[in-house]
């Protein structure tokens, strides 16, 4: 297995803000999306969530789908990064029920009056950008209320440099110079499950779960005891 290189927490960097911007995502949103629903409707009675939390939300792309799916809910969607936030806003500015975004680091939430507040959280490729992996599941389990549905989903590390050649041809032939290096770059900072699987046991996290989805991506779901 090629080792784990991590890469920076946020992005910010104006023309990766803009390839991110433009680049087309709708399928892997809309198949993240089906995943969320379909764990809300398996759990609660199938109730909605009162308040949702989509972590390293970017440019909010998961978040816009949340608030469409569930009208009555509150979403929240947070990052650190303010240029992906700006764009995230602009694109909910035309919305009936548009979600609030928050500008905040996952060190700093903590300290946020989201604290035990949630009973849905998500986040779609955030984990691989954590240089302290830990710090994601401490914060889900600050964030959540008793019986709170999680669902992360997040790109799996390959084994090596040729498997990783592999799914950038496979997944990502053509594209924007800065879209291939991130993509690149994101398959070497990713996770394996197993690797995955010890964070949570660490955080006592005993409900979650972790399932290898495909050959380039990983889901952890469950609900927080």
């Amino acid at each position: 297995m090629i080792q784990r290189v991590p890469e920076p927490e946020l992005m910010d960097d104006v023309d990766q803000v803009a390839a991110y911007g433009a680049a087309d995502f709708n399928v892997g949103d809309d198949h993240t999306l089906s995943l969320i629903l379909s764990l809300v409707r398996e759990t609660a009675s199938g109730a909605p969530p009162r308040r949702v939390i989509d972590l390293g939300c970017g440019p909010g792309n998961i978040t816009l789908r949340l608030s469409d799916a569930f009208p009555e809910s509150e979403v929240i969607g947070v990052d650190g990064a303010a240029a992906m936030l700006h764009l995230a806003r602009a694109r909910a500015a035309t919305m009936d029920h548009p979600p609030r975004f928050m500008e905040c680091s996952l060190q700093h939430l903590v300290e946020s009056d989201l604290v035990n507040t949630a009973d849905l959280i998500v986040s779609n490729s955030l984990l691989h950008h954590l240089h302290q992996p830990d710090l994601l599941w401490s914060l889900t389990s600050s964030l959540a209320v008793h019986g709170c549905r999680v669902l992360h989903r997040d790109l799996r590390r390959p084994f090596s440099v040729s498997e990783l050649d592999r799914l950038q041809r496979t997944y990502l032939p053509e594209a924007p110079a800065v879209l291939i290096q991130d993509f690149r770059a994101s398959l070497a900072a990713a996770f394996e499950p197993d690797e995955v699987t010890s964070q949570l046991k660490r955080a006592g996290l005993n409900g979650l779960r972790v399932e290898a989805e495909d050959d380039r991506y990983l889901v952890v779901s469950g609900l927080v005891d």
